[in-house]
């Protein structure tokens, strides 16, 4: 079997721990050979060693080092080759992420808190859904998340080590994991993440859930290899985006870039919740067309069957106005980004599945320069699992970077 082709991107030299004065230069090219082996485990699965060699450049025994070091700290295990040679003598062994290395994976929505727990590998152990009558606040949302986990926390004591928490939030979240404006929860300037570290006595890395969506499907779905990617998250209720360039997560100014459902793409169209006029998130939504449908609380799932077999015309007739405001709105963030990539997910997915041709068009031919383009529009992969494997991803970032550091 030939290896797997992979693009390995090292981790930024980290910084000089507080402990022991600077670092020697041998000391920083270990913790990114490190990063670098546990990083190809998490995305990619088992690998050999021969494998693991071929996409780091590094000597077996270097290889071998590593995979000892991070044997000895519980981070990956050995499994059965996959393939049999046939030959004669010890079998091949393999590598894996341990599994048993977990992250707690929280999303807040207007009506729902879940918490889930995710192993190493974008394994989804465990999940739970705590639905709500209306939007919680911060201080409701936090004992909601704190009573969840601790229904999962004899089987996470028992079988799991937890390494931190991640937190998906639908609006405008600082580096520090503080909200600065979440308008479908009514919340505003709040530390929302520093209020569940508190709670749960783990670190707590917060974030923008388009942006986390983004980032899951660049690692695990669909965007997987793609260093251009336009990622927009239709929410049931809401628009978010996630950029990523050159294979970086755009962030912007204290990391609220990528608010594409505020993009106008009528100025004479419906009041938005941020205060202008004919906002992508504003027009092109669950909420007018659920009336029309005469059914309530559809799921991601539930709503592609419907669309599929309506045929009353009222429906019809606003699912093309809303698909042709998101071409336009596709257009110009083609022009913007210049992405190799558009993923649609949730809500958007529905609408792509229904109207793929003429949001294809959208991408293909109207951009400027579209003739030299080849533009790849796909429907996110994860689907429910998005929004449980994006915030671990928060969780294990520092892990991830230097894995020598869970010692202690």
């Amino acid at each position: 079997m030939n290896p797997p082709a992979f693009e390995i991107v090292a981790p930024a030299p980290p910084t000089a721990g507080a402990v022991g004065g600077l670092r020697t230069t041998n000391d920083v090219v270990r913790q990114q050979n490190l990063s670098s082996v546990l990083s190809l485990l998490h995305l990619h699965g088992a690998l050999s060693r021969a494998q693991l060699g071929t996409a780091t450049g590094l000597n077996r025994s270097t290889v071998t080092g590593l995979v000892m070091e991070l044997t000895e700290l519980g981070l990956v295990r050995e499994i059965p080759g996959a393939a049999s040679t046939g030959r004669v003598g010890r079998p091949t062994l393999d590598l894996e992420p341990d599994q048993r290395v977990a992250a707690l994976s929280v999303r807040v929505e207007p009506h729902a808190v879940t918490v889930a727990l995710v192993g190493l590998g974008g394994v989804v152990h465990a999940r739970l859904r705590h639905d709500t009558a209306a939007p919680p606040t911060p201080r409701r949302f936090v004992e909601i998340a704190a009573s969840s986990i601790e229904v999962m926390r004899a089987d996470i004591d028992r079988h799991y080590r937890v390494v931190g928490a991640g937190l998906a939030v639908p609006g405008l979240v600082n580096a520090n994991g503080s909200v600065l404006i979440a308008p479908p929860l009514k919340w505003h300037r709040d530390p929302v993440a520093a209020r569940l570290s508190d709670e749960l006595g783990l670190t707590v890395t917060a974030g923008n859930d388009a942006s986390i969506g983004a980032l899951a499907e660049s690692r695990f779905g669909v965007g997987r290899g793609v260093s251009n990617l336009l990622y927009i998250g239709g929410a049931m209720r809401g628009i978010g985006g996630g950029v990523i360039i050159d294979g970086t997560l755009l962030r912007g100014t204290s990391g609220y870039a990528g608010e594409l459902g505020h993009t106008v793409v009528d100025p004479r169209g419906r009041r938005c919740a941020c205060g202008r006029s004919g906002c992508l998130e504003a027009e092109v939504s669950y909420d007018l067309l659920e009336p029309l449908l005469g059914r309530r609380k559809l799921d991601e799932d539930e709503l592609d069957v419907e669309l599929g077999v309506v045929r009353d015309a009222a429906v019809m007739a606003e699912v093309a106005r809303q698909v042709e405001l998101l071409s336009i709105a596709l257009t110009n963030f083609v022009n913007a980004f210049s992405p190799e990539t558009i993923v649609l997910s949730g809500y958007l997915g529905c609408l792509l599945s229904v109207s793929r041709e003429r949001l294809a068009d959208a991408v293909r031919v109207q951009p400027l320069g579209a003739e030299g383009r080849t533009i790849r529009l796909e429907r996110a992969h994860l689907r429910s699992r998005l929004m449980l494997i994006g915030p671990a991803e928060l969780a294990f970032a520092e892990l991830l970077s230097n894995p020598a550091g869970i010692r202690g």
